[in-house]
């Protein structure tokens, strides 16, 4: 495996790392059942995209992505500065959504900077983006 391939799986296990801690830090905050069940389908379809690039880097004996203490507590105290003031759904949504549209800008940073990572990491990083512009327009109806 190349270290382009390696970079890409990489972003694509941090990305949907934070994904789910953001959805893990918010869902605790919902109180509208539709919302809290889009959220869940969410988390789902990110742990298996992460742990379809989990198994490529291993079965190549890469290193994985290692999370960031800092980072985490630095999107969980956002995320609850944030809603100290304010926890409706609208609000709650415009947090995923941003947090999704920060998902694809890195991405589509990592791709363009990697454009030899060969076709399997470049087509489930472009899943993954695919899924995060469907989970923007999915969560626009709660705004």
């Amino acid at each position: 495996m190349t270290k382009q391939e390696v970079t890409v799986y990489k972003e694509i296990q941090k990305n949907t790392d934070m994904a789910l801690k953001a959805i893990e830090t918010i869902a605790g905050k919902a109180y509208d059942g539709e919302f809290s069940r889009r959220l869940s389908e969410q988390s789902i379809r990110f742990s298996e995209i992460r742990n379809e690039a989990s198994k490529q880097l291993m079965a190549a004996k890469a290193p994985m992505y290692q999370g960031n203490v800092l980072s985490d507590a630095k999107l969980k105290t956002n995320i609850h500065y944030n809603t100290m003031l304010n926890t409706s759904t609208g609000h709650l949504a415009e947090l995923m959504i941003r947090e999704n549209n920060n998902g694809i800008l890195e991405l589509e940073k990592v791709l363009k900077h990697n454009e030899n990572a060969g076709s399997l990491p470049v087509k489930l990083a472009r899943q993954l983006i695919s899924f995060e512009e469907t989970n923007v327009a999915s969560l626009k109806e709660f705004l």
